[in-house]
């Protein structure tokens, strides 16, 4: 995640990026809260059953008191770096007020462009340096309480990673610290530190499962069993796998469950996986067999998900270059990181818009001069607006007249005879291989003088009068074509300057 953040970074850091990352922060935050719940009823289960059999618990449930207490104390940790932060950037009265509200300051932050505060406070103030030291402290101390279980103490070495890396500035590899936070505007450097809480929130919620899994205390309190879907990501990419670890929180250790989903057991395992192929919300429901300790019958317990299949999205914008062409089909990438496109809205004054296949087509009216256009997405259950931009209403420019034939172009100039007369040659109308739009353009008509006579064609060749004129001329001989008329999209016509040749 972090790598993917800084890579975009390599872009210009523009109004649009650090929306997206606000965004992908909000998300992240909803995905904490989530976490602080199933915590919060992990904890309460561990309690109750340490309180009904202490003999049995008491040892697992010390420890599980312990990873709470550190991941409590690195999670404010790094609450407390990004409210510095904050601070830095739009001052302490403005956090102070945000706070006196019970409001998180660092989810408000005006001045996230900037790009020198978080440089400022994670590099040159030293404060990076401890961030990474208390996260690889609670990384060693997670894996080293799993250590029978080489698959979360995978998963916990990764998600908590402090090793040397690479980032958008930097050619050779680089302290941890340097490749997270250098060069970083505020917007993505909150939303990085928000990543950081969310995996120490998941790490945490890992270790208590698997504390109370070694406590076998399944057969304690079989009257109070739940069901949980752990995902590793509720939104994914098109392309991408959606992953979820499905559990039966307080199983006997010595019964194996049965994992059902839509109807078909899937592995011994509870771990879901399904390709993530259509875009939008992807809802999935199943249950867990077991057999009841006190009965000794087969029960099931129900349980449900959801995730979001997305586009991969960026968004890439040249300030400079804010114009569409009048009477023409501008195409238009348009997209909200985190939403599918389907509850992507976008509305433009003074032209037409649809979507094809994935694309916006705005055509702006004969006479608008300027449009704007304004985007706003379904966000939990209601529309809402994510912002617009400004572009200037131009008429399209005249292509430039061209004379095609053997595979080449020529505009003027010296031309051998053969190539002119040649029976596939015709006068084309493009902007050239440089230019920035490759419109269809077809000439209807023009005008050639040859031998001092003037004669028309109402196509895009020499008639076979022309051709027998231009064949009688000698080295030297001039042929000019004038009142080049051309037919654009939408029917638009254009006169195209003449073009001078001279046989050589």
């Amino acid at each position: 995640m972090y790598l993917v953040l800084t890579a975009m970074l390599a872009l210009n850091v523009s109004t649009d990026i650090l929306n997206g990352f606000t965004l992908v922060d909000k998300s992240l935050h909803s995905s904490i809260a989530a976490s602080d719940t199933r915590n919060a009823k992990l904890y309460n289960d561990f309690k109750a059953a340490n309180a009904d059999n202490p003999e049995k618990t008491q040892e697992w449930f010390d420890k599980a008191i312990e990873v709470q207490k550190r991941a409590d104390s690195l999670f404010n940790y790094i609450q407390d770096f990004k409210e510095h932060i904050a601070i830095l950037a739009d001052g302490k009265k403005k956090v102070d007020e945000w706070k006196a509200q019970g409001i998180d300051p660092t989810m408000h932050i005006e001045g996230n462009s900037n790009l020198d505060v978080t440089a400022q406070y994670a590099i040159n103030e030293g404060n990076g340096i401890i961030l990474k030291e208390m996260v690889a402290y609670y990384r060693d101390y997670a894996a080293g309480l799993a250590e029978d279980d080489a698959e979360l103490r995978t998963s916990i070495q990764q998600n908590l990673a402090t090793e040397r890396d690479y980032n958008a500035h930097e050619k050779d590899s680089c302290d941890w610290e340097i490749a997270v936070f250098e060069g970083m505007p505020v917007g993505a450097t909150i939303t990085i530190l928000t990543k950081m809480q969310n995996d120490v929130r998941a790490t945490e919620s890992q270790l208590i499962q698997y504390l109370m899994d070694r406590t076998d205390a399944g057969d304690l309190r079989v009257n109070k069993l739940n069901a949980y879907v752990i995902p590793k990501s509720n939104y994914v990419i098109r392309g991408g796998k959606y992953s979820a670890q499905i559990i039966l929180a307080a199983i006997d250790s010595t019964q194996r469950p049965e994992y059902y989903v839509e109807g078909q057991r899937i592995n011994d395992q509870g771990i879901y996986e399904v390709g993530a192929a259509g875009l939008g919300l992807k809802k999935y429901s199943g249950w867990i067999a077991y057999q009841n300790p006190a009965t000794g019958e087969m029960e099931n317990l129900p349980f449900s998900s959801e995730y979001s299949v997305g586009e991969p999205a960026v968004t890439i914008s040249n300030n400079d270059l804010n114009i569409m062409y009048r009477g023409y089909e501008n195409k238009f990438s348009i997209s909200v990181p985190g939403v599918s496109n389907d509850k992507v809205k976008v509305s433009v004054n003074g032209a037409q818009v649809r979507q094809q296949g994935g694309v916006w087509i705005i055509k702006p009216g004969d006479n608008t001069k300027s449009v704007t256009i304004s985007v706003s997405a379904e966000l939990d259950g209601r529309m809402q607006p994510m912002g617009s931009k400004d572009y200037k209403v131009r008429a399209l420019p005249n292509p430039s007249a061209w004379f095609s034939a053997k595979e080449k172009e020529y505009t003027s100039g010296n031309i051998p005879p053969s190539v002119l007369t040649n029976a596939n040659g015709v006068i084309t109308a493009s902007y050239g291989p440089d230019g920035l739009l490759d419109l269809p353009f077809k000439v209807t008509s023009f005008r050639a003088i040859i031998n001092g006579m003037t004669t028309s064609s109402n196509g895009n060749q020499f008639t076979r009068d022309q051709l027998n004129q231009i064949g009688k001329l000698k080295k030297g001989g001039m042929v000019v074509i004038q009142d080049i008329r051309a037919e654009g999209p939408g029917g638009q016509k254009k006169n195209l300057s003449p073009l001078v040749f001279t046989l050589n």
